[in-house]
């Protein structure tokens, strides 16, 4: 029972740690604007003209001086070679601008600086210098055709930004031959106007666009592939709490085959049947229990581990924790007594059903 909530909890938890990497990722105040019926960044495509006007909307915040706090950025995928195994993986390449930079202030430079605008520098998530080559600080990567420097690493605090290269956005449009913006990143003045913005992008006839919060647009981000992991996940765990089950309720009936007599005593002095099977139920839901928690206790270690995997919805590599949840704790817990008390069922109605002759002389 512990192996299967062991197993159980980790799945939970390797779904939950996408998601809130995901989720991390945004801000409330941020909007996304990627072309309408787009999914990700990198299917979208926005022309100058259009960006402009998205620029020029009210309700947009200002920065420190005093320019629209909007950045808009071209995002495209490029392959890179893993350090270890040298095998080629999806890394996501930002161009951004220095409005995008202060939309962004989870992402903190922890070594060397930011690019200068107008170069061949770039900047690598921590999750990308540690993992690919030629993505370290001071080294040099190769991607449309040039060299580009890594003079500074940033940490995002383990959100999806740490799974990607920044660069100038001007410098990135040039270098992929590109006309137009992959998306357009905007702060609100007024978190709370978000509807109005929105409905004012969309009734726009001059716009092929669409607008969503940050948060909401990078937890869709996370949506394919944390339900097939659940789902997997659950699939196997059911399967393998059958052998669960089927070792408990052997485990129930030696029990109840050893403690005839005391059946018989209880049955004798008066109890009824069902504070018999009622005993054996209390007994079998405890084993569960226990089984639950230290299969919970063995999950919870997962929490220092990083992973690293393909995401469905951008087919780029992306960096994530397991998330141990309250609603982890809680559905593995009440996984391991259902185990406990389908196991222990049968047994317990055996025991109940023993007749209080047939139990003294058993005994």
């Amino acid at each position: 029972m512990a192996l299967v909530v062991y197993v159980f909890a980790t799945v939970l938890m390797l779904a939950a740690g996408l998601e809130r990497t995901l989720v991390a990722t945004g801000s409330d105040d941020n909007v996304v604007v990627i072309r309408r019926g787009s999914q990700t960044e990198i299917q979208s495509g926005i022309d100058r003209r259009q960006a402009a006007i998205v620029e020029s909307l009210p309700g947009i915040a200002t920065g420190a001086d005093g320019r629209p706090a909007v950045s808009k950025e071209p995002v495209v995928l490029i392959t890179l070679p893993k350090r270890d195994s040298g095998k080629p993986s999806n890394v996501v390449i930002r161009g951004v601008t220095p409005e995008g930079y202060a939309l962004r202030p989870q992402a903190r430079i922890v070594a060397g600086r930011l690019p200068r605008p107008g170069t061949a520098e770039v900047i690598a998530g921590r999750s990308i210098a540690d993992g690919f080559r030629g993505a370290g600080l001071d080294e040099t990567v190769r991607f449309a055709s040039r060299d580009w420097t890594v003079v500074g690493i940033f940490d995002a605090g383990r959100t999806g930004f740490d799974s990607e290269i920044w660069g100038d956005a001007e410098q990135m449009l040039q270098a992929f031959r590109r006309l137009g913006f992959s998306s357009v990143i905007f702060r609100l003045a007024d978190g709370s106007r978000f509807d109005e913005v929105r409905r004012a992008i969309e009734a726009d006839p001059r716009l092929t666009l669409e607008a969503k919060r940050e948060t909401r647009f990078y937890a869709d981000q996370s949506e394919a592939l944390s339900t097939f992991i659940t789902y997997l996940g659950t699939s196997i765990s059911i399967i393998f709490s059958i052998g669960a089950i089927i070792g408990a309720m052997i485990t129930m009936y030696a029990s109840v085959a050893s403690r005839t007599g005391e059946i018989g005593t209880l049955r004798a002095l008066g109890f009824p049947r069902s504070a018999v099977l009622l005993a054996f139920l209390v007994e079998s839901l405890l084993l569960g229990l226990v089984g639950g928690v230290v299969g919970l206790a063995g999950a919870s270690l997962m929490q220092a581990v990083s992973i690293s995997t393909m995401n469905f919805q951008t087919f780029a590599e992306l960096a994530f924790s397991f998330a141990l949840t309250p609603g982890i704790v809680a559905s593995s817990l009440a996984f391991a007594l259902a185990m406990g008390f389908v196991g222990g069922f049968l047994p317990a109605a055996r025991a109940a059903r023993m007749k209080i002759v047939d139990a003294l002389r058993a005994a």
